[in-house]
């Protein structure tokens, strides 16, 4: 059934995937790889690096509000192809960056279109486009990301030692604007924004869930309960990745390790992803969002507790598990708690909360690490927040059950 359901929706999940992958080019993990020969090469600290980076990202977040919402307006193919042009500018543009100004600006057009814009096109399409089965068209959608985290580390520190990370930027741009423009169009060039997933036997199905408007659901209590537990995975993941020299340095490791660690981070990420996708069909995303944050909080008790080198592969393929669950989870919560109708304004607006979390800890972290904190210490911090925000959801899960509406 499940190979059925994949061929008769093919083109938009080979979209999704496709999308997700070039997504990590925004990611902070793969900027994250760049840190050492930007700060070295504009002679800046960990500290700098952060404020800048945070900045950046934090008026990425504020402008995906409005250019996200545009998904909802416009056809998805002339979307998809706008999000890729601007991706393709982000990364030539990185590749001349020459001051911190022109830093300030590359990090905001690479995580508005990558990490921002990418990411929240396939995942708000698949949403949309699926309702039985969207969480298992999810889970392959983000194994797309994974195939990014797996690869990428490895082959871009073997890149970077023989060529100028300039001139890799510079490659990558062209790379985006020769694939992605056709790609999209040739795989989505019939998907409008009313089209609906077909079941193996090729019959539409959906449920008749209320939509809610951005406007509705910034007036209701129970979206302010669901954020803590949400945003935590990002900005914890992000503030460990674009700081991972500073980890590396703190516990005594080999330069590359956290970047070797990586592959089991990925691992565990489609490992969750697969069981996540089926359990979040079975028993639906606000009931297993309780558990998003249970794998973080053991890989934060890893952080402050181990110096083995070896920890490194745990509490990464930890937050690997936490990756996965989040991918899913969010991507499928609010089409099903608040509908599909608006779901494009409302990931919008969730995306830039995420992003802003992002933009937060890496300011966060940075002052931490230059005021003096160790990791074991900025990781305790960040486990007492996961652990309570994991009660809150605990408290208020009874009130996540959507509200049904009657069909026409």
């Amino acid at each position: 059934m499940i190979i059925d359901i994949v061929k008769s929706n093919f083109k938009i999940i080979i979209f999704g995937f496709v999308f997700t992958f070039f997504s990590c080019i925004g990611q902070s993990f793969f900027i994250g790889l760049f840190n050492s020969n930007i700060r070295e090469e504009l002679n800046i600290t960990h500290g700098e690096f952060g404020a800048i980076y945070g900045i950046a990202t934090l008026c990425s977040s504020i402008a995906i509000i409005w250019v996200g919402k545009k998904i909802d307006d416009l056809k998805l193919v002339t979307y998809s192809i706008f999000v890729t042009f601007f991706l393709f500018i982000a990364a030539l543009f990185f590749s001349f960056i020459s001051g911190i100004l022109f830093l300030a600006l590359g990090i905001f057009f690479l995580r508005m279109s990558g990490q921002g814009l990418m990411a929240h096109t396939a995942s708000t399409a698949v949403s949309r486009f699926f309702d039985k089965t969207r969480g298992k068209a999810l889970s392959y959608i983000w194994f797309g990301m994974s195939l990014g985290e797996f690869l990428l580390p490895i082959l871009i520190v073997y890149l970077l030692s023989f060529i100028y990370w300039r001139d890799l930027w510079f490659q990558i741009s062209i790379v985006v604007l020769l694939f992605l423009p056709l790609f999209s169009y040739f795989t989505v060039k019939d998907i409008k924004i009313s089209s609906r997933e077909k079941t193996y036997n090729n019959k539409k199905i959906f449920k008749s869930i209320r939509s809610w408007s951005r406007k509705e659901i910034l007036k209701d209590l129970k979206f302010y309960t669901m954020l803590p537990t949400l945003l935590a995975p990002a900005f914890i993941i992000t503030g460990i990745v674009i700081n991972q020299s500073f980890i590396i340095e703190s516990k005594g490791w080999e330069k590359f390790t956290i970047a070797k660690a990586f592959m089991f981070y990925s691992v565990f990420t489609v490992l969750t992803l697969f069981l996540s996708g089926l359990l979040v069909d079975k028993f639906t995303s606000r009931k297993m969002l309780p558990i998003l944050n249970l794998p973080l909080l053991f890989s934060l008790i890893i952080l402050i507790f181990l110096n083995h080198p070896y920890s490194a592969f745990i509490f990464m393929g930890l937050l690997g598990a936490t990756n996965g669950l989040s991918n899913v989870l969010l991507s499928s919560l609010w089409a099903e708690i608040y509908g599909v109708k608006y779901l494009g304004s409302i990931k919008a607006l969730t995306g830039s909360l995420m992003v802003f979390s992002t933009a937060l800890a890496t300011v966060v972290f940075g002052s931490l690490i230059d005021f003096g904190f160790s990791i074991e210490n900025i990781a305790f911090f960040c486990l007492l927040y996961t652990a309570i925000s994991t009660i809150i959801v605990l408290i208020f899960q009874r009130s996540y059950k959507p509200i049904l509406q009657n069909r026409a």
